[in-house]
């Protein structure tokens, strides 16, 4: 069985696809670019992307009734691997020890011409 969390702290889905899902104990969301609730694409830096995008995320894992706390894989997508360094910073500053699982994968186009997507699976406790 599986449940649909939507968040109205974070974008709506723009495509046939839910925020998140979650199935037994595990929250899996989908990949979030940096879209206000408003459904718009944040200018300015890579450092202030990064922030709307963890904020999308903190949003929906809340509706799931987890924190980034509770998470054990993160998925991240960059168009640029140049911005690697300050991406990492900005996503170090809201996890914490035992970290998540990662990978970080440089792909050629993200949806909406976005330079950045992550998305993240939770568990439960």
């Amino acid at each position: 069985m599986k449940d649909k969390i939507e968040s109205a702290q974070a974008p709506k889905a723009t495509g046939p696809f839910s925020q998140a899902i979650v199935c037994d104990k595990l929250i899996f969301t989908s990949g979030q670019v940096y879209l206000t609730t408003e459904g718009i694409l944040l200018e300015g830096t890579i450092e202030g992307q990064v922030h709307q995008v963890m904020r999308n995320l903190k949003s929906i894992l809340e509706t799931a009734g987890v924190t980034f706390n509770d998470v054990v894989k993160t998925t991240i997508y960059v168009t640029d691997m140049s911005l690697y360094g300050k991406i990492n910073e900005v996503y170090g500053s809201y996890m914490s020890e035992p970290y998540p699982a990662r990978e970080t994968v440089c792909v050629q186009d993200l949806p909406l011409g976005a330079k950045l997507e992550i998305s993240m699976i939770a568990i439960k406790p």
